[in-house]
């Protein structure tokens, strides 16, 4: 249901790599330019030459101009459109382009995980004792999002052992907006921070830093720091979920059909005091190997 990790290439890190991607395609744009200039210099010749001298009938116009000026000059103004979004719109709005604009969301999500941080640390205190957490209000709904197997099963060495898309774009469209609570491991299985939400981090070590999410040391700060959202998700991995299982109101399983091979589970759901409340069934199509059902439990 989350991102994979990026795999390292052997002799070149991810950096290098795009560079080298991106001026691949920077010399293949310009080489189609140049191909589209010599093209549009002998089809204009050619024209000419079957405009004035093959033809020996009179000379369509319009407007009083000969029809092959016509077709020279739409096919100039599409040579220039080339050159405009070779030379000036991919250079403007390329990949630099692009890092500038995700550093400016990184710089301003990490503005505003600094501000919950003063607030965290001036406004509570965590309890000397352990405490079972409730919802803090009647409106407020607490939800664990997952996807396991038959078996419970979530995943292998911190990465999942599927591929379903779909359930990517659903994992999305739900958590969007919203603050996710989720151990170290599985936010450092993240290529980078999931836009659009913040992210609390839930560890043991009290010497982890990040600068993509708030770091906290129990689940008790993890939901206090969580109070402006209405609706704040746990999303894993496995030691979290069990924590979570205990204050969760809602959860949104994802149950792939099959067996796999993994050293993460989910854990189980006691029917006595969850049932599904809905039920959506994915068949396994070209893009899904496995088939799949969406499930919503709530607390009986």
């Amino acid at each position: 249901m989350f991102g994979r990790k990026k795999k390292d290439v052997p002799g070149i890190d991810l950096e290098q790599k795009e560079l080298i991607e991106n001026a691949q395609k920077r010399i293949k744009e310009k080489r189609g330019l140049f191909t589209h200039f010599i093209v549009f210099l002998v089809g204009a010749v050619g024209l000419i030459i079957i405009s004035q001298v093959l033809m020996q009938v009179e000379p369509l116009r319009i407007l009083d101009i000969e029809w092959w000026v016509w077709v020279i000059f739409v096919w100039l103004l599409l040579l220039c459109y080339h050159a405009f979004k070779v030379f000036i719109t991919n250079r403007l709005l390329g990949p630099e382009w692009e890092k500038r604009q995700y550093n400016k969301l990184v710089q301003k999500q990490k503005e505003r995980i600094a501000q919950l941080e003063k607030k965290v640390e001036k406004e509570y205190v965590a309890p000397k004792a352990t405490l079972k957490v409730e919802s803090n209000t009647a409106s407020r709904k607490i939800t664990m999002i997952a996807a396991a197997g038959i078996n419970n099963e979530l995943g292998k060495d911190g990465d999942l052992v599927w591929h379903l898309p779909d359930d990517f774009k659903r994992f999305k469209s739900l958590t969007t907006g919203h603050y996710i609570i989720m151990g170290r491991k599985t936010f450092e299985s993240f290529p980078k921070p999931l836009p659009n939400r913040t992210h609390i981090i839930l560890t043991r070590d009290k010497n982890y830093k990040t600068d993509g999410g708030i770091v906290v040391h129990d689940m008790e700060t993890a939901l206090a720091t969580s109070t402006d959202d209405e609706n704040p998700f746990i999303i894993g991995g496995g030691e979290i979920y069990k924590l979570g299982l205990a204050i969760a109101d809602e959860i949104e399983l994802t149950r792939v059909h099959g067996n796999f091979e993994v050293d993460t589970y989910f854990p189980e759901i006691d029917e006595r005091k969850w049932k599904i409340k809905t039920s959506l069934h994915h068949p396994a199509d070209d893009k899904h190997k496995y088939s799949f059902d969406y499930e919503t439990w709530v607390r009986v």
